[in-house]
């Protein structure tokens, strides 16, 4: 098969398009020959060298792709040859071919192209991890999404409009917070400008009860003065910075709570697994896609020995949602 290598950490020319060795399923797994592949954050810091696969995983890049079964390992039941599918992975996506554990296997939802679907697992399940099974968000509470316009943002509004929630989401550009109100965003803020105070004027000066936010350091502060009382902040990303003081007296006299969560280093079983966060996604979330309510926003498609181009993207910034590498 041919796949994208990172030939050495650096730019996007260091990724190239070579032969490699099939995969072969595992017990457990399968075989899926890929027809597009979701380009995400993580890949870029792990061509540049700052985000290692955790070991045991792929050397190749790729968090998410959806193809077509052509191999089934042993102890896999409920996919066959010729399924159409699309999954979460810790690596290897970028490929002609990919081995996954069927746990981590998820139908293409109706309604949706078997190549956008390529794009749909690793902003589905790091959103639904975060917003509803970790931080229990809920119908008529407020969410602050940061970062609207990118491929988690645009995603993340549309979950939290169709539970009911009041979103308000942040954006650099005129154009993307555009982007925001379109995609059913009540509140879109330039993130450049006093959040804080905006937060509050937006919230009558309650604050919000959820946000989700891919910075890290800088936005700490800011993020724990937006907060309601019995607020909770998820951390999904460390772009300001990974280290912060936190006011801890802040927290306790409001109930707040900050958690940090990452989805690739995690194992496929277990109550926190990729396996169980695909099988709530699969319950709960897709009928939301299927409905039409939550749909994929693809930013542009590049075929995959291209993907350089598609990297260069996402250096430039500006991409709004998700750039897909499609197999030739």
């Amino acid at each position: 098969m041919h796949a994208i290598s990172i030939r050495e950490p650096g730019g996007p020319d260091v990724l190239t398009w070579t032969e490699q060795p099939d995969p072969e399923p595992g017990s457990g797994e399968v075989v899926l020959d890929v027809v597009a592949a979701g380009v995400n954050r993580a890949d870029v810091m792990q061509r540049q060298g700052n985000y290692p696969p955790p070991k045991g995983a792929s050397e190749l890049p790729g968090l998410e792709c959806s193809g077509r079964v052509s191999e089934v390992g042993p102890g896999v039941s409920g996919w066959n040859v010729g399924d159409e599918a699309c999954a979460l992975l810790a690596g290897g996506g970028y490929a002609e071919k990919v081995a996954v554990p069927a746990a981590q296997l998820l139908p293409v939802p109706a309604g949706v192209s078997l190549a956008d679907a390529g794009g749909l697992p690793e902003v589905a399940c790091t959103v639904w991890s975060n917003l509803v099974l970790a931080a229990g968000l809920r119908s008529g509470e407020t969410l602050l999404v940061h970062g609207g316009s990118g491929g988690i943002g645009t995603h993340a509004i549309q979950v939290g409009k169709a539970l009911g929630v009041t979103v308000i989401a942040t954006a650099g550009h005129d154009d993307r917070l555009q982007v925001c109100r379109d995609l059913g965003a009540d509140v879109a803020l330039d993130y450049h400008g006093d959040l804080v105070e905006a937060v509050k004027e937006a919230t009558d000066g309650r604050g919000v009860d959820v946000i989700l936010d891919h910075i890290g350091a800088r936005n700490l502060d800011m993020n724990l003065d937006s907060l309601a009382d019995g607020g909770r902040m998820m951390v999904i990303g460390l772009m300001g910075g990974a280290k912060g003081e936190i006011n801890l007296a802040k927290m306790l006299t409001r109930r707040l709570s900050v958690a940090a969560t990452s989805l690739r280093g995690r194992p496929t079983d277990g109550s926190h697994g990729k396996g169980a966060i695909v099988s709530a996604v699969r319950t709960d979330l897709w009928p939301l896609v299927e409905s039409g309510r939550v749909r994929p926003i693809v930013h542009e498609r590049v075929p995959m020995p291209e993907a350089a181009r598609a990297h260069q993207l996402m250096d430039d910034g500006g991409v709004v949602g998700k750039v897909v590498l499609e197999v030739p």
